[in-house]
């Protein structure tokens, strides 16, 4: 049984500071976070975690916020209740809902049901929101597209809602990999192939749209891969990082000739859409 170590921060004041601390964490590991009237409450797998796990998060030394924690260990048994605690709905320009089972249907155009279990994180909820937007704009027709660092399989589900062609969902985490699989299902969706990997899966593979939603470092890692798979005429959408780092981003897919054509920017969090 895999094991997740959990911290309990209490943020005062909650605002920018939650967003800063969800960042710095999750260039140090963490994978999943909850946010709650206090704070937030993040987890990292406890084969990742080391005792000087915090000494690099910056904002904690901040003078500027009041930050206060208390550790925790979570087994995974228990962490469904913890979701269903926590998880809200989202509901994007009054067309399209993710929500849980347990959710009452607000009968929107689109209608994503995911079950929250650990890889689905309140921090993406700004970039989950803000990926949509950007693919609600897009005609997905038969376009073979990649969600990368899938989740939940959230993006690679409304894909498919929006007509995508085969699809491929890839993340590295065992459990994101086994909760796409389930929400895949659950939305009946058929051309959805779930893979658990990493960049190495991209080798020799071809894509119209890439869907990127990860967080700044593994992009800039990652770079290469996406830009290798990405067919002429293609579309790529990154996320998963703050407005202050666009310039690297951009630095780096400018490189190779993309065209930085939409930013979106949410509480901080920004999603970029560049054309081939």
């Amino acid at each position: 049984m895999i094991n997740y170590i959990g911290y309990i921060f209490k943020v005062s004041p909650k605002e920018p500071a939650t967003e800063i601390l969800i960042a710095q964490l999750s260039e140090e590991g963490f994978e999943s976070f909850v946010e709650n009237e206090d704070g937030v409450s993040a987890y990292i797998q406890e084969n990742d975690w080391n005792v000087e796990i915090l000494n690099n998060i910056q904002i904690l030394n901040s003078d500027e916020f009041e930050i206060t924690f208390e550790e925790e260990v979570i087994e995974k048994i228990n962490w469904n209740s913890e979701w269903e605690k926590n998880f809200n709905q989202i509901e994007v320009d009054n067309l399209v809902s993710i929500r849980a089972p347990f959710h009452e249907n607000p009968n929107l155009k689109y209608d994503i049901v995911i079950e929250p279990k650990m890889s689905f994180g309140t921090g993406h909820h700004e970039t989950t929101h803000m990926m949509v937007q950007h693919l609600l704009t897009l005609d997905l027709t038969n376009k073979k597209t990649l969600d990368m660092g899938c989740g939940t399989g959230i993006l690679a589900i409304f894909a498919e809602m929006k007509g995508a062609q085969p699809i491929d969902a890839i993340d590295i985490d065992t459990w994101c990999y086994e909760n796409s699989l389930e929400n895949v299902e659950r939305n009946n969706c058929k051309h959805i192939s779930v893979f658990e990997g990493d960049a190495s899966l991209l080798i020799n593979k071809k894509y119209d749209v890439i869907i990127a939603n990860i967080n700044r470092n593994i992009l800039l890692n990652d770079m290469v891969s996406y830009m290798n798979c990405l067919n002429d005429k293609g579309v790529i959408l990154f996320s998963g990082f703050y407005q202050e780092d666009i310039p690297i981003i951009d630095a780096e897919v400018s490189k190779f000739g993309l065209i930085l054509d939409k930013v979106i920017e949410r509480n901080n969090w920004v999603s970029l859409k560049y054309i081939k």
